[in-house]
């Protein structure tokens, strides 16, 4: 599943912005909300192995820092699983927490979709 770079290049630039968005709210004291824009980031980033590292282990560095230890210990697999799979296959908008099957196909909102489309044309 891995695209080109070029689909890499194209899409960093939106997960940098959720991933920034997250530390945002993280900052602010909006635990859920920080960890959905993670989410986001993962649901734009997985398609390209670098992106899909960069925001695992943000997850992952978010799961130690609010002590999660079954967060931290899915992500830890999940960046694993990352450098090893993404060229192969990914389930489009899965949305890359440790409370979801990291198998799992999900719906892909229209903002995201919208992004996604961009960047691979």
């Amino acid at each position: 599943m891995n695209l080109s770079p070029r689909f890499a290049r194209r899409i960093r630039p939106f997960v940098r912005r959720e991933l920034a968005a997250a530390a945002h709210r993280e900052r602010r004291g909006d635990f859920a909300t920080s960890f959905s824009h993670l989410e986001r980031a993962h649901v734009l980033g997985q398609a390209s192995t670098i992106e899909h590292l960069r925001v695992h282990w943000a997850m992952f560095r978010w799961a130690l820092r609010h002590h999660r230890a079954s967060e931290a210990f899915g992500q830890a697999w999940r960046l694993a699983a990352a450098v090893l799979k993404t060229w192969l296959w990914v389930p489009p908008g899965n949305t890359g927490g440790a409370a979801v099957s990291g198998f799992r196909p999900m719906p892909i909102p229209a903002d995201l979709q919208r992004l996604l489309d961009a960047a691979r044309r």
